[in-house]
Order: structure tokens, then sequence, then C-alpha cells
């Protein structure tokens, strides 16, 4: 079976998933909330978790001897291959996902009460990170920085605003989801370039989580914040194999610490203070990585298609919505469909199809919800048909 069949899932097959996504779905609904893709994981990085079982040893991996894990390398490798960046491998740290990389670079370089900067509407575990770490969020609304496609109508980055809020909050660290989620939106080297003068002039940290770089889709480009000239030394880059390949499971990931004071922090704690990734983990990243490239360009094409869906079924019945840049959660403005603040929990009543609720998002996300659309042609038609059924059954009632 070739990549592109095996992107075609059905709801049943979904249904008996034993994961998170579906397993929380009641009877009869549709799930397109949490991050994850329907699709199954790449056949390599199930061949590579086969043999690791089948040879008999999950003991102790022999690179516990060594600096770090081969996932410091492969991350290498890739980012010189894939943008032309070449971080320095021993500058990487792994972790086990990326919020607990971001957690423990927050407790490392900043302090209770410092203020962080982030562009709003925010992925939810990130805004709870910083409230239950104590640190103040600056809020940098999303729609002031417009994706690397705006421009046309004169828009541009607000970097004047960036740095007067940053300034007047004595904000301490930025941290920037590119692309972001969850709008999608990829920066552009020219608002990058602007951010990292920001970031120079204030003395900021800027904590780069680049999780979704590799489902970005053309004409849009990823340009890893950390290969800009200068901003390496200012910045913490985090990353994994989980979105682009569907892992989410394995829990591993990886910071490039490029900031030598953060690097100096972290020598600092105790080596095992954040646990360690595990042999599983390793194996699936490096697997991902090296070997299952033709299979993520299978799956860009099938989102790509899943993109064009979204504005034909959704857009005929006056949802709003920007076809994302990279990603594959579409962010659904329904403010002029007159619903309530979160119109996530009317499609679930209306039209059994489970969204994230927009206001979970913080700041900008009422009036919000967002679809995961990594998931075949057949069930996304459905799910939104669905939803555009309810929409009109809501104003003819």
């Amino acid at each position: 079976m070739g990549f592109d069949q095996e992107l075609d899932v059905t709801a049943g097959w979904l249904q008996a998933k034993p994961g998170i996504k579906w397993r929380v779905t009641g009877p009869g609904e549709l799930a397109a909330w949490v991050a994850d893709m329907d699709f199954p994981a790449p056949p390599a990085v199930r061949r590579a978790l086969t043999e690791l079982a089948a040879g008999g040893d999950l003991g102790y991996p022999s690179w516990l001897q060594a600096e770090g894990t081969p996932v410091r390398e492969a991350f290498a490798a890739r980012m010189a291959a894939r943008y032309g960046w070449k971080p320095d491998p021993a500058h990487a740290r792994e972790f086990t996902d990326i919020i607990q990389g971001l957690q423990a670079v927050l407790f490392a370089a900043t302090e209770p009460g410092d203020a962080v900067a982030m562009h709003v509407p925010a992925y939810p575990p990130f805004l709870h990170t910083l409230a239950a770490m104590g640190r103040r969020l600056v809020p940098v609304p999303v729609d002031a920085a417009p994706s690397a496609h705006a421009g046309q109508d004169g828009s541009a980055f607000d970097a004047e605003r960036l740095a007067r809020d940053v300034a007047a909050a004595g904000a301490r660290a930025l941290i920037l989801v590119n692309p972001q989620n969850p709008s999608g939106r990829s920066f552009s080297r020219a608002e990058l370039d602007a951010i990292a003068a920001v970031a120079d002039e204030h003395d900021l940290l800027v904590i780069a989580d680049e999780v979704h770089a590799d489902l970005t889709y053309p004409p849009s480009t990823h340009t890893p914040f950390g290969s800009l000239p200068g901003a390496a030394e200012r910045t913490v880059t985090l990353t994994s194999a989980t979105k682009a390949f569907n892992l989410a499971g394995i829990r591993c990931a990886l910071a490039h610490i490029g900031s030598a004071a953060v690097r100096s922090a972290f020598a600092e704690l105790p080596p095992l203070m954040f646990g360690a990734v595990s042999a599983p983990g390793v194996a699936a990243t490096i697997a991902a990585w090296e070997h299952c490239d033709d299979w993520l360009d299978a799956v860009l094409r099938r989102l790509e298609a899943n993109r064009a869906i979204i504005a034909r079924e959704l857009g005929q019945v006056g949802i709003g919505y920007r076809p994302p840049d990279a990603t594959y959660l579409a962010w659904l403005d329904c403010r002029t469909l007159e619903l309530p603040a979160d119109p996530a929990a009317f499609f679930l009543d209306a039209a059994k199809v489970r969204l994230s609720p927009g206001p979970d998002f913080g700041p900008g996300g009422d009036g919000f919800a967002r679809l995961n659309f990594a998931t075949s042609e057949a069930v996304l038609t459905e799910i939104c048909g669905r939803m555009a059924q309810a929409v009109r059954g809501a104003r003819a009632g």
C-alpha cells in the first residue's frame, strides 16, 4: 500500500484507535480537536520501533555514556539540509516534549514575576505554563504579525508596537511560535528580521518553538530564527519530529540552546532534573528525520487539498477562514454567525463535531474555534458538511 492510500483513513478505523483524540469522543461524534494527525505513523518509524523491540534489548542504551543522544546530530543534519542552518549539536539538549523544554528554559533563564511576550491567541499549554510559573504575559496580537502572503493591502509587521510593549513591561523573553498556533501563520524573513532587531535592542531571550516548521506550504518558506545573523546567541530553538510525523506519544523533543547564558544556567542544575528521553523516542525521531520525507511529502499533498475543502464547504455558510501558511490547523472565525463566545460548544452539540474552543487560546480567541484538518478527504468532508448544516439549521431556527 502506497503512502497516499494509507492516508485514506475511515471514521470506523479512527474510532477504534486507543489515542486520546478519538477515545474521548461520544457516540456519533467526529474528532477535529487535539493536534494529532489521523494518519498512521510513517512505515519507517514503525519498522524502527519493531526492530528495536525485536532485538530483545530494551535496557540502558549505549548513548547514556555519551554527551547526549544521536538525536542531536540528526537534528543538526536536518537543519543544514532542509533550511541551510548549521546549528552546533553540542549546544543541543533533549527533553520529553516541547512544553517541558519551554518550562525548563523559563525556569533556568527567568524568575517569577518576569514578563514574557508571546503572540496571542496562543497554544493553551503555553498560556497555562506562564500562569503556573508566575511569569507575566505580554500579549502580542497575532494580527500585528501578518503572514508571508500579507503586504498586498499594505499591512506589515508592527515592530514599533512590539518594541513599545516589551519595553513598557520590562520583558525578559519572547516566546516565538513559528509557524504560529492556532493561526497557522508563517513569519516572513522580513518579519523575523524586525523581531530580531527588537530582541537585540531590548535584550530579549527568544524561545523559538518551531515544531510545525516541516509542515509549511509553498510559497511560504520557514526560516529558523536561530539562523538569522546575530540571533543565535540569544535564541533557544525548540523542535521535535512529533507534529510533522505524527509521533506525539514518543515523548522526545530537542532544544538547541544558542544562548551561552542559558547553557551556563542549565550546567548549574542537576543533570537529570528534567528527566531523560527514552530509547524508543530516540529511534523513532531519527527514523522520521532521516527516512520519512517521502511520507511527509504525501501528507503535505493531502493537507493542501484539505485546506481547499475547508474553504469550499465552510466559506459558503459565512465561517471566516484564512488558509494557513503552515500546520494542519484551521482557525475558524465564527463571529458573524451570532453564536456563543465558544463556537466549539455549538458545533459539538449541533453537529457532533469536536473542535478546540477558541477562548482556550487566550486574548483574541472569543468567537473562534480551531479545526484539525489532518485527516482523510472523506472524514473532513463529513466534518465540514455537518458544521455547515448546523449553521444553516441555526439560521432557519
